[in-house]
């Protein structure tokens, strides 16, 4: 059964929340501290990078050897504004519009690249996005856009690469456009072949769909053959929606049984339907066909990224419905960040702020920024203001315990020296009861023991490698050190600590919390 919606016993909390908004928006460069401004150790804090017409990148299309290094050279600037301001998650845009940005053996490459469709750029810019994300610390979730195939115009220039070309039975024409037709049951088939050759190829950390709904307006999609061979009985806008859940499920089902720690979401309109306070207007059940609740509910999403570009009455409530509706999965708002450019719209920094404080008011696990280069432009000093005063510590991606809930073990024989500087640490492996790969998080105090529960002590996260180098300031007082593991799932072993003195002094967790200091920092 579906939980009571209860969104209007909310008004007043929401109000209260506004009022508190306002308040620290007046005077927040005095005051980065404030409680509604704490970090939260896990969270995510992802932006949306697209690359359908090189939008945030690439800007250089690669027509030489010289290209591909300054095409490299932008996504790694992009990806150090994005480490220096705590980013934690890139959803980057692998999928185009029937097209790719990686080499397929099922579909062409993209344009974007090198200004022309099906023209190998020279390099794998997927590979290289992840190897850079994973050096920053980052995740990387592949954005496919799932139903709309692009305009005619690029179907042609594609020619026989194109999947209208390859694949007619599993495309439809509409408004001068390519789609993917839900409603047949191939189309389902189609999805799962390119995420298992996506998650099968790369070490990706998530699969991120867009667009997986009919297309806007869609009365007169051309799918009334289809309804007659498949309906069984169902109303169309019920056949509808179960043909997206389908795609969803399929793509859900291929992911888990290839690597499971790989999270599956989506991007569904930020209106899910109408409440029983608001009539919501256009919205994903009833215009679209997304029964997004629905798939949290039958457990086919990690995490959703609903779209809510909107503000007021219009943001608000609907935060907290899908927050109330969420089954225990992660709910993480994507932000209309790209209103505060003049050329977009008429957002104010403050609009922002506000949403920044609510989402952590209502125990989201985060938030998306669309689009990067609105947050790397410093659009109004948005940039700084989310640097200085909402990610000023690191935070951790927050855990899919549904799928496994086991720490790791702890690493072990830590070990520490001191050159020219630098604190050099070492440790030997954890380990694991899954597949995908160690990871650890490094901390520190200048008081011991380190309180690893403390985010503004996390100075390193998801290093792959068992040793790290940290630089100390030559007059700063005396750091001690933590290091824990985490598995793919976002599990994070209890940490092992070394306590800085004339002797180095290893003492294990068991022994901290004996003399009961182990909270005291």
């Amino acid at each position: 059964m579906r939980p009571k919606r209860t969104i209007h016993t909310h008004l007043s909390k929401i109000l209260s929340l506004l009022f508190l908004c306002i308040v620290p928006s007046m005077s927040m460069s005095n005051a980065p501290y404030s409680p509604l401004f704490t970090p939260k150790k896990h969270e995510v804090r992802a932006v949306w990078l697209t690359t359908f017409r090189g939008l945030d990148w690439p800007t250089t299309q690669v027509k030489s050897e010289e290209d591909i290094v300054k095409q490299k050279r932008e996504l790694t600037d992009l990806l150090d504004q994005l480490q220096a301001t705590q980013i934690n998650t890139v959803i980057f845009q692998t999928r185009v519009r029937g097209n790719l940005i990686y080499p397929s053996d099922i579909e062409a490459w993209c344009e974007s690249l090198t200004g022309t469709p099906g023209i190998d750029p020279g390099y794998d810019p997927l590979a290289f996005a992840i190897e850079e994300c994973h050096k920053r610390g980052m995740e990387l979730h592949a954005w496919m856009v799932a139903v709309p195939l692009g305009s005619e115009e690029v179907h042609k220039d594609m020619g026989e690469k194109s999947i209208t070309k390859r694949y007619p039975h599993l495309c439809k024409r509409f408004r001068k456009n390519w789609y993917l037709n839900p409603g047949h049951p191939d189309s389902q088939k189609y999805l799962a072949s390119l995420v298992n050759e996506l998650i099968t190829r790369y070490d990706v950390d998530g699969v991120h769909l867009d667009y997986i709904r009919y297309p806007d307006r869609p009365k007169n999609f051309p799918d009334a053959s289809d309804f007659k061979k498949y309906g069984k009985g169902k109303t169309l806008n019920q056949w509808r929606r179960d043909n997206i859940t389908r795609l969803v499920r399929a793509v859900y089902d291929e992911v888990k049984s290839i690597k499971p720690w790989v999270k599956v979401s989506s991007a569904p309109l930020g209106k899910y339907r109408n409440t029983s306070r608001y009539n919501s207007g256009w919205n994903g059940y009833h215009d679209v066909y997304q029964e997004a609740q629905t798939w949290m509910q039958e457990g086919i999403q990690d995490l959703i990224f609903p779209m809510l570009y909107y503000r007021d009455n219009y943001f608000y409530p609907f935060v907290l419905d899908w927050k109330e509706n969420s089954y225990g999965r992660m709910v993480v708002p994507g932000l209309g960040i790209y209103f505060l450019d003049p050329s977009e719209g008429d957002w104010t920094l403050d609009e922002v702020e506000r949403q920044l404080n609510f989402i952590r008011w209502s125990e989201c696990e985060g938030e998306s920024h669309f689009r990067t280069k609105f947050l790397t432009d410093n659009t109004q000093g948005l940039y700084d203001r989310v640097q200085d005063h909402f990610y000023y510590t690191r935070a951790l991606v927050p855990p899919i315990t549904w799928i496994d809930s086991i720490a790791p073990s702890s690493p072990q024989e830590i070990k520490i020296k001191k050159k020219k500087g630098t604190t050099i640490l070492t440790w030997t492996s954890a380990t694991d009861d899954m597949e995908g790969g160690m990871r650890y998080n490094v901390y520190a105090s200048h008081t011991f023991p380190v309180n690893t529960d403390n985010p503004k002590h996390l100075i390193n996260t998801y290093l792959t490698d068992t040793c790290y180098t940290h630089r100390e300031t030559p007059y700063q007082p005396t750091l001690h050190y933590a290091v824990t593991a985490i598995d793919r799932c976002g599990n994070e072993s209890t940490p092992i600590q070394i306590q800085m003195k004339e002797e180095v002094q290893f003492r294990t967790l068991e022994e901290l919390k004996k003399e009961k200091s182990y909270y005291n920092y």
